[in-house]
């Protein structure tokens, strides 16, 4: 696993004649644009695939605000490997599918009450019916996983989702344990959320017909790039703001699970503030968020985690190296531009005191 002082030095990837603008999220996408509206449109329509008792669940749900940023990786993998057709539309509606159902049960685990600026199923119904629900959509994921002609598309989504549920339970394992090693988290991190942006790439450069090598290729890059996009979002569970980030925040250590920022904070910290550490996440209080903020700000544990996004986010584009130059894989590092512009600005709010 990466560490924060890690001295790997990777050549700088640069596609310069193709690349995308870093900084805007629209115009990374907007080649793709076509193929995220059908897939919008196609999870739509499976709304009409549930009971009608119950679709006013799977129309919350499935219209929800995101930027299917699993689909966008389907599509932009697809663009690089030279071929998108209503397969690769398919497998992304899968692959969203299934996230929707992990974020149902999260925000059930976490007692969530926001997600993407709205309320969440859990706290419009209630957590019985969010719980049967997420487990709705992903029986409904893999019945459509079953419709390709062969059983791989299926066993890959039925394995993915097998993995991601696996990673939730060994963080729940750990609440509250600082015997929980960074090791450990990233193995984490990987399995709950890495897996299905592996998956993402994996599976659209099998449907576009690329080589097992490249495959390989693209799985590692749906790694790397997924692990540092975790990192970055428990970094924004702890410094970030709801009204920018749409969802209730602070629901980590709430919770007991101990992010990579904490844990940067516990290896840094001297006798006295892992004691203060350990007495506030054991005790945890809506106004202990102000005391932990001091410790962090004290061990710069923001600084540190943001470093490791970095170092996963060129280990993300040195996997790339593997496709030829093209505007598909411009627009694969462009995701990794976009992340990393979106963590350092996390940063610079901190440290401007906003």
């Amino acid at each position: 696993m990466l560490a924060a002082d890690s001295k790997v030095v990777y050549a700088p990837v640069n596609d310069s004649a193709n690349a995308q603008p870093a900084g805007d999220w629209r115009q990374i996408i907007g080649p793709v644009e076509p193929f995220l509206e059908a897939v919008g449109r196609r999870l739509a329509k499976q709304v009409k695939a549930f009971d009608p008792d119950i679709a006013r669940y799977a129309d919350y749900a499935l219209n929800g605000q995101g930027k299917h940023l699993r689909a966008a990786l389907v599509a932009l993998t697809a663009k690089a490997s030279g071929k998108v057709d209503d397969a690769h539309v398919t497998v992304a509606v899968i692959i969203e599918m299934v996230h929707l159902a992990t974020l149902v049960h999260d925000d059930v685990i976490d007692e969530a009450d926001i997600r993407r600026g709205r309320p969440t199923l859990a706290a419009n119904w209630s957590n019985e019916i969010a719980v049967l629900f997420g487990d709705c959509l992903f029986a409904h994921a893999l019945k459509l996983a079953a419709s390709f002609p062969t059983p791989e598309v299926c066993r890959a989504v039925a394995m993915a989702t097998n993995t991601v549920c696996s990673g939730e339970i060994l963080q729940l394992q750990h609440q509250r344990d600082f015997r929980f090693t960074r090791e450990k988290y990233f193995k984490v991190l990987e399995m709950k959320t890495a897996e299905l942006f592996a998956l993402s790439c994996e599976l659209s450069g099998g449907l576009s017909g690329v080589s097992a090598e490249r495959r390989m290729a693209l799985r590692r890059f749906g790694l790397a790039f997924g692990t540092a996009y975790q990192v970055y979002d428990d970094c924004v569970d702890l410094f970030g703001s709801e009204v920018v980030a749409g969802k209730s925040l602070g629901t980590d250590l709430a919770k007991g699970k101990l992010t990579l920022p904490v844990l940067l904070l516990w290896e840094r910290a001297d006798a006295a503030d892992r004691a203060r550490l350990r007495e506030l996440v054991e005790g945890w209080q809506a106004n202990s968020i102000k005391r932990l903020a001091e410790l962090l700000a004290r061990h710069e544990a923001l600084g540190a985690s943001l470093a490791i996004i970095r170092q996963y986010l060129e280990q993300a584009r040195q996997s790339l190296l593997a496709l030829p130059a093209s505007n598909g894989r411009a627009g694969l590092l462009g995701l990794t531009e976009y992340l990393a512009r979106q963590a350092e600005a996390l940063g610079s709010v901190r440290e401007s005191g906003l």
